[in-house]
């Protein structure tokens, strides 16, 4: 009897320390990163879609992102293509090596929208990266990254991809 209750002892200690040992620890590993492969950037908003952006029309004054203003917004103009009517608008300045905050407001169109993507730089895309935007109240958001140099006639390029994976380009003059 006393064998049984000896190997309880250690047994239960055992399990104690093994518990302490793994439940007392709060060390975490870093979540893996994923690659930037010339695609889209995740989105590292500190708010809700909706908050914040694509409330005022391109042209009105900064808005406020979690207290962090963009700067002033720069309206780019519209465009139409493929019956779409593409506006698009820019906050604060366009800095090589910066992120941009863009707004693109899509309309019209008898496709559905499935996807709209943002770069900055030539037609191309060639030392840019391509950011798929997310959609908010009524209008496409994402910060697109500047490429460092700047390409001579560098212009903001907006993808919208539609049913049928059909890709409407167009270009905006970034107003610098």
């Amino acid at each position: 009897m006393s064998l049984i209750r000896t190997f309880a002892q250690l047994s239960a200690v055992s399990l104690v320390v093994i518990a302490v040992q793994s439940g007392g620890c709060e060390q975490r590993s870093e979540p893996t990163k994923p690659a930037t492969s010339g695609q889209a950037k995740p989105d590292d908003h500190a708010h809700d879609a909706g908050d914040g952006h694509g409330t005022s029309p391109p042209g009105s004054s900064s808005e406020s992102h979690g207290g962090d203003a963009h700067g002033p917004t720069t309206e780019l103009g519209d465009q139409t293509a493929d019956g779409f009517v593409i506006k698009a608008s820019r906050d604060g300045d366009v800095t090589p090596g910066k992120d941009a905050p863009v707004d693109v407001w899509v309309s019209g169109g008898s496709a559905k929208v499935v996807a709209v993507r943002f770069w900055i730089g030539t037609r191309d895309a060639k030392g840019s990266v391509r950011a798929k935007a997310e959609l908010e109240k009524d209008n496409w958001h994402t910060h697109a990254e500047v490429p460092n140099p700047l390409p001579p006639d560098s212009m903001l390029w907006v993808e919208v991809e539609s049913d049928g994976d059909k890709k409407t380009v167009v270009g905006f003059d970034l107003k610098l």
